[in-house]
């Protein structure tokens, strides 16, 4: 899932609490090949829509300091899904500053470029 918004009420300086914050988050899964559907049945797809659902609820959940909190909590409920190899989040605030498409956070569960 590439670029999901939401908004989260997010940041330690004064002029962040209580003011919602527009965040971009992305996550990238690579699903183990045993858990591959062996045919073509729509019951055992990846659910796109509970990953969507669950990031939006942790956002909406409560107020966060820091973006790696953020960031670490929607990690590791995604890492609990079902046949999950590896994992890769990115979290970023796209409206800090004007010249930059946002600040941000990346965990992964491997090192290097892919796992």
């Amino acid at each position: 899932m590439e670029g999901l918004e939401v908004q989260a009420d997010i940041g330690f300086h004064d002029f962040e609490i209580g003011t919602p914050q527009r965040l971009m988050i992305s996550v990238e899964v690579w699903l183990d090949s045993a858990d591959l559907p062996s045919n073509d049945d729509p019951n055992r797809a990846w659910n796109y829509d509970f990953l969507r659902t669950e990031i939006q609820e942790i956002a909406a959940a409560r107020r966060y300091n820091l973006q790696e909190t953020l960031a670490k909590v929607i990690f590791d409920r995604v890492a609990a899904f079902r046949g999950i190899r590896a994992l890769r989040l990115r979290l970023s605030k796209p409206d800090v500053y004007p010249d930059a498409h946002g600040v941000g956070v990346e965990i992964a569960s491997f090192a290097g470029l892919w796992p």
